[in-house]
């Protein structure tokens, strides 16, 4: 059986780690941070692509943006 391990379990085990694998793990995680917003990113790319593709975009002014969006509020959405 696996335990679960909480935040704070993590938190202390990082502690003792020495300065140098805390620092390479800061690195790490940074990384993977930026990779995975940079995958998030190219997904929303692509699927904006394909709905432009599509012709499930509309286009127009900031100004009738906000009005729809209004709208929307309006009703409640």
């Amino acid at each position: 059986m696996k335990k679960d391990i909480t935040f704070n379990d993590v938190l202390e085990i990082v502690d003792s780690l020495p300065d140098n694998q805390r620092e390479t793990l800061i690195e790490i995680v940074k990384h993977r941070l930026i990779e995975e917003r940079r995958d998030k990113l190219a997904q929303s790319i692509k699927e904006a692509k394909e709905e432009y593709a599509k012709g499930e975009v509309r286009k127009g002014s900031i100004d009738n943006l906000m009005r729809e969006i209004s709208k929307w509020k309006q009703m409640g959405c």
